[in-house]
């Protein structure tokens, strides 16, 4: 039998495991170094209450892509009762709300998007509505300039976009995008979007403009999209996504039990030292080391998948020469550290018309006073991620880097900011804390600055190794939606079957405007 070893038991790795057993017959062996499987898209349980990492919305364009989630995790479905009707394949289907259903079992749920901005000492619908509180709050010289500034810029576009400040400009405007998209893009990447290159909004935003985002609000005004896949709204307009019970986790904890229910085998807390190669053209084995015994051991393999940090890839390849260009360029490839700090509030405490009675599942804190980037409401996001009904848990999240000052902070401290942070947008004014948690994730987010203009080099250089696969977001540094890191790994496992020798559909994923809808 022949055996893949994947490198990440993201959900990258585990749909490629998923997708080898379920079509092939090479078995799937996953070393992971962390103790839970999801990668950045686990779920962490902190006393009961559920923290998602980031806000993951399950959402794709891809049918295929919603069939697999939907295939591990049903929908919420019922026949009667206080149910919405909901459009998938073109058949209507009646979905429960979630807080009415005993059943506590893994289910997909249908969430309402809600999110809006924080800018100003004001909350602005995101998307944009058109109603008189957004009117009022930008007031009409602001609402002048920002017609002036979108009529230029479509008039004299800029012609050669290079930078996401480009970007930005052509799409919106200048009074907008400062308004609305320089802060919290530089708050988030930790660089002026001058320095960012145009590439991250043609691959996170390439199909949304002004025009659709007042479309999509004249339209909303008269009628919701209740299908699936939203069929013509663009990803960062939908209305509504589909959500795990107990957040994102467990989805991947469901598919893992799968994989090894099948016969696939996952080796947790084992961390990649050596990817032992031959005449450098081919991997032969992986040394792994057991980070609870410290005992190493060999696996040799047929076919490699990557989904780690590409520059810990380079670390442990060897014997093989690697050109001195090629090793600096992936040395030096930069990344975004991530930090989430959950704080947990009595409901009734809490006076009225403020955190306890907001609806919306994330808030992004524009505000340049606040270091918080995002604002995650847990318990809007699925009722299930708290096991007290009156209690408030929420999340704010820090954009930084190891080597912050916020970062090395002692977590009673870093749990006190983001308190007095809340305090600032007037959430709360002195509601009593009931608990607090910090969590780090380090390397979360593949930057687009460092080396990343030369990052072709290195992509080249890796395709020379005939039974390596690169791929999910930080296996291929690129920052992907979870479907897109999904999708690279189902085209890896297709190129395996075909005996594909090209990358280059891999590669592609997430650059083609058809994924979008957009031809």
């Amino acid at each position: 039998m022949e055996i893949a070893i994947i490198m990440g038991a993201g959900p990258a790795g585990l749909t490629a495991a998923y997708e080898l057993l379920t079509n092939t017959n090479i078995k799937p062996v996953i070393i992971e170094m962390d103790s839970q499987v999801g990668g950045i898209s686990k779920t962490i349980n902190y006393k009961g209450n559920c923290i998602d990492i980031g806000g993951h919305r399950f959402f794709s364009k891809s049918e295929r892509i919603t069939e697999w989630w939907l295939k591990f995790l049903p929908l919420e479905t019922s026949d009667s009762g206080d149910s919405v009707s909901l459009t998938y394949q073109n058949q209507t289907t009646s979905v429960k709300p979630a807080s009415t259903l005993n059943d506590a079992g893994p289910r997909m749920m249908v969430r309402p998007r809600k999110s809006r901005i924080y800018y100003n000492h004001a909350f602005f619908d995101y998307p944009l509505s058109l109603n008189v509180k957004t009117l009022k709050n930008f007031g009409i010289p602001k609402l002048t300039r920002i017609g002036f500034s979108y009529t230029r810029a479509k008039l004299f576009p800029k012609k050669n976009e290079v930078t996401l400040e480009d970007f930005f400009i052509n799409r919106f405007g200048n009074e907008l995008y400062k308004t609305f998209f320089k802060a919290y893009t530089e708050k988030v990447w930790g660089v002026a979007c001058s320095e960012i290159p145009a590439d991250w909004g043609r691959q996170r935003i390439k199909d949304l403009n002004i025009g659709k985002v007042l479309k999509q609000a004249f339209t909303s005004l008269f009628s919701t999209n209740k299908s699936l896949t939203q069929k013509g709204v663009s990803t960062s307009l939908i209305e509504q996504f589909l959500y795990p019970r107990k957040g994102p986790g467990q989805m991947w904890e469901t598919v893992a039990a799968k994989v090894i229910e099948l016969g696939g085998e996952i080796r947790m807390n084992t961390q990649v030292e050596k990817i032992n190669t031959e005449h450098d053209k081919r991997i032969v084995s992986i040394t792994c080391k057991d980070l609870l015994t410290g005992e190493t051991s060999e696996l040799k393999g047929d076919h490699f998948f990557s989904s780690i940090p590409v520059k810990h890839l380079f670390r442990g390849l060897q014997p093989v020469f690697i050109p001195e260009e090629i090793r600096q360029i992936a040395a030096n490839l930069a990344y975004r550290d991530f930090m989430i700090v959950g704080l947990l509030f009595k409901k009734p405490e809490i006076r009225k018309g403020t955190i306890a009675e907001l609806t919306d599942n994330w808030i992004y804190l524009q505000d340049q006073n606040l270091i918080a980037g995002r604002l995650q409401m847990f318990h809007n996001w699925s009722p299930y991620m708290v096991p007290d009904e009156d209690t408030v848990w929420v999340g704010l999240e820090y954009f930084c880097r190891t080597t912050d000052e916020i970062w090395n902070m002692d977590p009673k401290e870093m749990i006190q900011l983001a308190y007095q942070e809340l305090v600032k947008t007037g959430l709360i004014i002195n509601e009593k804390l009931l608990d607090g948690t910090v969590i780090k994730v380090p390397k979360a987010y593949p930057s687009y600055i460092g080396t990343y203009d030369q990052f072709d080099k290195v992509q080249n250089w890796l395709d020379r190794f005939e039974n390596l696969y690169c791929v999910g977001r930080n296996g291929m540094h690129r920052y992907n939606n979870t479907d897109h890191s999904m999708m690279t790994a189902m085209t890896a496992v297709e190129n395996i079957i075909k005996n594909e020798k090209s990358r280059a559909n891999i590669w592609a994923v997430n650059m083609e405007q058809d994924f979008h809808e957009e031809k």
